[in-house]
């Protein structure tokens, strides 16, 4: 188990990268820096030895790790579950005060019986229709983004569902390199400064938009376009179907947008996005549909964009 690796001798602890970019591949964290990540969530979140948590993920990733590094040091109670698409089914006692999911899980949690105070959601980016869904089926539940990765030792920053600023916690606070990319600076952490290669707007030095991947954006006749926030556009409209916007070349533009659509091709499925189509600006707008039959996903369950040509 985790709790025994942490309470060894040495002071680093072997996590894997999510693998959103490539293979996941072993790092070495320090225990001197999970614990300023883990102090500071709990300071925000207010959890203290009289605390419960609920942890229906593995262990065998960052957000995982970090909820059990928590409760170990504020002495918080620790519940842990198999990961399921049904987490915390049963009704517990007392109130949950913080539950970690990935955004597979949140409709699954908005049918538990159990009062929950705070839930933080990671792995993957949540469409604004899934925000929605849990801010109208559980509005007693206070809905968390997350923005970070296994380097920082889980989240830097936290996004309230329905806004679309992060925010960062203490100690915290960010730049942009000549890319437009995020870097984020810690007061104590070793890790400091860490360049990321995701596009941000930087509102203040501890605030930021996320507009998605660098290795993402294309460059179509000058322009830059996001993928990611075409697609969240486009989420608001379609909903229950997978899809992910990717680039190809083209002779007139360079680049050209284009919309991978999971299933397969129907009139109703093509009519529905053309219609969300007309919501964007002509330059974003994807130049064809595509169908692929089954979308491939990383262990925390984000889409592996495919090229396509």
């Amino acid at each position: 188990m985790f709790a025994e690796e942490w309470r060894d001798e040495r002071d680093y602890v072997i996590a894997h990268t999510s693998g959103s970019t490539g293979t996941p591949k072993p790092i070495r964290l320090k225990k001197s820096d999970m614990e300023l990540s883990a102090r500071a969530t709990a300071d925000f979140f207010h959890i203290d030895a009289g605390s419960l948590l609920a942890l229906p993920l593995a262990e065998e990733y960052i957000a995982g790790k970090m909820m059990v590094v928590r409760a170990i040091l504020t002495g918080a109670e620790l519940i842990e579950e198999p990961p399921s698409r049904t987490p915390l089914a049963r009704k517990l006692p007392r109130r949950v005060d913080l539950a970690a999911i990935v955004p597979q899980q949140i409709k699954g949690l908005t049918e538990s019986p159990c009062e929950i105070r705070n839930v933080i959601v990671g792995g993957a980016p949540v469409s604004p229709a899934l925000e929605q869904y849990a801010l109208d089926a559980r509005p007693d539940i206070r809905w968390w983004g997350t923005y970070g990765m296994t380097e920082t030792c889980s989240h830097v920053a936290l996004r309230a569902f329905g806004t679309d600023l992060f925010e960062a916690l203490p100690a915290v606070s960010f730049s942009t390199d000549e890319r437009g990319c995020l870097v984020i600076k810690h007061e104590k952490a070793s890790w400091s400064p860490l360049t990321t290669n995701d596009m941000v707007d930087l509102y203040t030095p501890t605030s930021f938009r996320w507009l998605g991947r660098y290795d993402n954006v294309i460059i179509s006749g000058g322009l830059k376009i996001h993928p990611e926030e075409v697609e969240r556009m486009l989420s608001r409209s379609v909903s229950g179907i997978r899809f992910y916007v990717t680039g190809r070349p083209s002779e007139a533009w360079g680049q050209e947008s284009v919309l991978v659509v999971e299933g397969e091709p129907s009139a109703e499925t093509e009519r529905r996005f053309r219609e969300a189509f007309a919501a964007l600006p002509s330059f974003k707008r994807p130049k064809e549909i595509i169908y692929k039959d089954a979308f491939c996903f990383t262990k925390s369950g984000k889409i592996k964009r495919d090229g396509v040509v």
